[in-house]
């Protein structure tokens, strides 16, 4: 049976502290049509710039999650998406006239609510889900994380949580169908150790934070004079009890309410793949970095697929956008080792190019006279060149850099190239350029075949 995709019926604004900027913001969640997906809006600056809410987005993960797009920032943004995600509303346009979503109460609740007061609506097109087809997996072996989702007919997350805690302890926490989120994690609150309070005040951070909405771990009992201390910078003086647990005498709504914080997380975390999933979650240790990796490689492919469905289409006729002129403007490379003959198509994101395979070409004298066959890693580094035509599209004075692969992983051969093909190169950017590094996915084909896929890591650098 098909499901609706789903927005929200009006408009609903909350107001409130950013946790560690402390600046007042009031969100607004509005309607939006099909196909939308979650946008953050920063109604505060030039032009109301949108953030897509997208794992690829991602810039820092330190206190947070936090979104870069369009030269505009939202920061602190899990536990508005997880609202979101756990309603089941697809479409959502966010505006925030400040850089921090407001932290309400340390859960999602209050942003649960406010999607209840609002309504949700049903919209005419189907919703379109990621469904897992094979494990899919981030792990830190250095600090015992793991997180993989299965596959599945449905969304599900199950979290292990461990921090070598006494008070804690180790945590479970599960999700087995989304339909319980409000009433089982919505309400889970963020929580920190007391002896985190200080460092993170002096770093600027928690400015917006108080006692009421985290929940304080106290791991050994400590003078009244430091709570005193403490309490004050929060302006929350009063705390007398300071036995080894909770610090603000604060009840928990339930036992196991740390891990299911950890679970509240991973639905906003999760929400930026862009699509409602199918798959079964399991996460040990997680957090806001592990957390978003994961959705990037879930994100990764999802565009495979995508890729797999949409071969490029190559017709002759059309004029090139890069000749053979232009890209010996453009890479180092000459013969024998330029391997891209034209550019048929490249935006900010994708390069498609043409390399013309003939019986002239020189490694077909020995790989291999009686049965000639292209080299796998000539149709790599073709691919590679491609992707340097990309990368450097977007760098001023393109002639004084070099790109140069750093890695290549979960590369796969298909078919064989042979004299008298046109292989169709095809570099797509997984991840934006960044401090001199990008990540692309490529593939190659030959009419509908393909024939090779990758991804490639790459650095750019300039000439000396």
């Amino acid at each position: 049976m098909s499901e609706k995709q789903r927005t929200l019926a009006k408009e609903i604004t909350l107001s409130g502290k950013g946790l560690h900027t402390g600046i007042k913001v009031d969100l607004t969640f509005r309607p939006a049509p099909a196909n939308h997906g979650y946008k953050f809006c920063r109604t505060d600056l030039p032009g109301k710039p949108l953030i897509d809410a997208l794992a690829e987005h991602v810039t820092d993960t330190s206190r947070g999650t936090t979104l870069v797009h369009n030269n505009a920032s939202v920061s602190t943004i899990e536990h508005v998406l997880a609202a979101l995600h756990g309603m089941q509303v697809d479409n959502a346009l966010i505006e925030m006239n400040g850089p921090e979503a407001p932290i309400m109460g340390g859960a999602s609740s209050s942003f649960v609510q406010a999607i209840k007061e609002a309504g949700i609506t049903d919209l005419r097109e189907e919703r379109s889900y990621f469904t897992v087809k094979q494990k899919i997996a981030f792990s830190d072996e250095e600090h015992g994380v793991d997180l993989i989702v299965y596959p599945d007919d449905h969304f599900s997350v199950n979290v292990l949580i461990d921090y070598n805690s006494r008070i804690l302890g180790n945590q479970y926490a599960i999700l087995d169908s989304i339909k319980d989120f409000e009433e089982e994690i919505s309400r889970s609150r963020t929580f920190v150790f007391f002896h985190e309070l200080e460092p993170l005040f002096k770093m600027g951070l928690i400015k917006g934070g108080d006692l009421d909405n985290a929940i304080v771990i106290l791991e050994r009992e400590v003078e009244q004079a430091e709570i005193d201390r403490i309490a004050k910078l929060f302006n929350r003086p009063g705390i007398s009890t300071h036995t080894a647990g909770i610090l603000n005498n604060t009840e928990l709504r339930y036992p196991n309410e740390p891990a299911r914080h950890k679970l509240l997380d991973i639905m906003g975390d999760l929400a930026l793949v862009g699509h409602p999933i199918k798959g079964k979650v399991v996460a040990t240790r997680p957090g806001h970095y592990a957390n978003t990796r994961l959705a990037k490689l879930m994100r990764q492919e999802m565009k495979k697929s995508l890729s797999k469905v949409n071969i490029p289409v190559y017709d002759p006729s059309l004029p090139p956008v890069l000749t053979l002129e232009d890209i010996k403007k453009r890479l180092p490379h000459r013969y024998p080792f330029l391997l891209v003959d034209k550019v048929i198509s490249m935006d900010e994101t994708t390069v498609i190019g043409i390399k013309n395979v003939t019986f002239n070409e020189h490694f077909f004298q020995g790989h291999f006279p009686s049965e000639p066959v292209m080299p796998g890693v000539l149709l790599v580094e073709a691919l590679a060149q491609s992707g340097g035509l990309l990368i450097l599209n977007n760098v001023e004075e393109p002639e004084k850099y070099s790109t140069y692969f750093l890695k290549i992983d979960k590369l796969k051969f298909r078919h064989k190239v042979v004299p008298g093909d046109t292989v169709i190169l095809k570099m797509e950017l997984i991840e934006p350029l960044r401090r001199g590094i990008v990540s692309m996915y490529g593939q190659a084909f030959v009419g509908n075949n393909l024939v090779v896929e990758g991804e490639m890591v790459a650095q750019v650098i300039k000439n000396k």
